[in-house]
């Protein structure tokens, strides 16, 4: 019973992995079940042993994404903060690249609005732990306007990656990221 129990489990996982995956890369109506499945080398059938429906693998995959996210932010904003290297990292080359693994509020904050309910409120609680976590940093490094500024350096951080990732010409949209990244740590006295 444990091994079948375990092998659920993997499999359940090896769905959300795709399922996140797509997701960052074609937004939340690029992915389809059917495809879904065979991306994960499984039977459109067995998908309802592990999801309701679509909108629940949706929802599912958005708690994944965030929980992926999570140790990048553990590293950056946990016991002793480091929001440079928040900065430094968010807006890097690598990130920029890893479009099916990295943050996934550039290519979803979009689609937030139109997401069902229930990965809406997943999506936005994502956000609220982020946001949150830049304004435990910036009150820790003795900002009295923590709160209001994280708002703003969440949204910058974002909104580079955003706008990067829409460029056609790489050269450009990687001098933009690095603009923004010193600029960003100058306005908040970090450079």
């Amino acid at each position: 019973m444990a091994d079948k129990s375990a092998h659920r489990a993997k499999t359940r996982a090896r769905i959300l992995g795709e399922a996140a995956g797509a997701m960052r890369m074609a937004g939340v109506q690029g992915i389809g079940v059917s495809a879904l499945m065979q991306r994960a080398g499984l039977t459109h059938g067995g998908f309802y042993a592990h999801f309701e429906s679509r909108d629940d693998l949706v929802a599912h995959a958005v708690d994944r994404m965030f929980e992926e996210s999570a140790m990048i932010l553990d590293r950056f904003l946990g016991e002793r903060p480091d929001l440079a290297g928040l900065i430094d990292h968010y807006l890097s080359e690598s990130a920029y690249r890893a479009v099916d693994r990295g943050c996934p509020l550039p290519g979803l904050s979009g689609e937030a609005a139109r997401m069902p309910p229930d990965a809406r409120l997943r999506f936005e609680a994502g956000v609220r732990r982020f946001r949150e976590g830049i304004a435990r940093a910036l009150e820790i490094a003795g900002r009295s306007d923590g709160a209001a500024l994280a708002h703003s350096l969440l949204a910058e951080l974002v909104g580079a990656m955003t706008l990067a990732r829409a460029m056609s010409d790489e050269g450009a949209a990687l001098d933009f990221l690095a603009s923004s990244r010193d600029r960003l740590k100058e306005r908040i006295g970090l450079a």
